[in-house]
């Protein structure tokens, strides 16, 4: 098996320096191996994110999804959204004490510690695999639903695949979750819990244009099937809005 969180760093574009200056966090898998280093530098929004999520005009979240750096920061915010609305339910203000987060604009290295060895960021790196697997394939579902990924983009998009320096095994998965129809239904049974729910719906906010209404249909209509609550769906998109575009 392939390692999915180096995989999912380079998805991410996690070689890519932050707005301030840092080194994105890291999660648990591991370095950008020497094949891939300056393959994002050539990307429009950097990692394969960017190819992915930036192939057609129009797609304006493509930078925000290169720029999180791994799972890390996306289990951090997923985290931060979740502890918010935990909070705001039992009365205390969201944001507070319990669930205090970064500034809009602070590093976002600041807001993954507390997600650590929690069901956002599991421990045991099997579980973490696992995780990673699944937001790659959130992503690439939410980056189908305008329809935009057709078989001639997909074409350009395998030949990019090795110009990455990916493995074989590396290749045959996104490979086969490029050309894999879109199936909401499969994206839903991915979550087994409510903290995956929520970082499923994470990763998909990430990878669609929030001015295209095909996917903001998707994103709805993925949001009830996870049967996120109203306020829990805000406090992700909001979160998901704070990352630098």
């Amino acid at each position: 098996m392939f390692d999915t969180q180096k995989l999912l760093d380079q998805f991410l574009g996690s070689n890519t320096q932050t707005q301030n200056g840092d080194a994105p966090a890291r999660s648990g898998g591991g370095g950008i191996p020497d094949s891939f280093k300056g393959f994002g530098g050539g990307l429009a929004a950097g990692g394969l994110a960017g190819l992915l999520l930036g192939t057609k005009k129009g797609r304006k979240m493509a930078g925000k999804a290169a720029k999180i750096g791994g799972v890390a920061v996306l289990g951090g915010l997923a985290y931060k959204a979740y502890n918010d609305w935990q909070s705001s339910k039992a009365g205390g203000p969201a944001g507070g004490p319990s669930s205090a987060g970064p500034a809009p604009h602070a590093p976002m290295k600041d807001i993954t510690p507390e997600a650590e060895g929690t069901a956002f960021l599991p421990a045991p790196e099997e579980e973490r695999n696992a995780l990673g697997v699944k937001i790659i394939q959130a992503m690439i579902a939410a980056a189908k639903a305008d329809g935009h990924i057709d078989a001639e983009e997909q074409q350009r998009i395998f030949g990019k695949f090795d110009e990455a320096g990916l493995g074989m095994e590396e290749k045959a998965f996104l490979m086969d979750e490029l050309r894999k129809p879109l199936d909401i239904d499969a994206i839903v049974a991915l979550a087994d819990n409510t903290e995956q729910a929520v970082e499923v719906y994470a990763a998909s906010c990430l990878a669609i244009d929030p001015d295209d209404p095909a996917e903001q249909a998707y994103l709805a209509m993925l949001s009830a099937r996870l049967k996120l609550a109203p306020e829990l769906k805000g406090n992700i998109e909001a979160e998901v809005a704070k990352l630098p575009a």
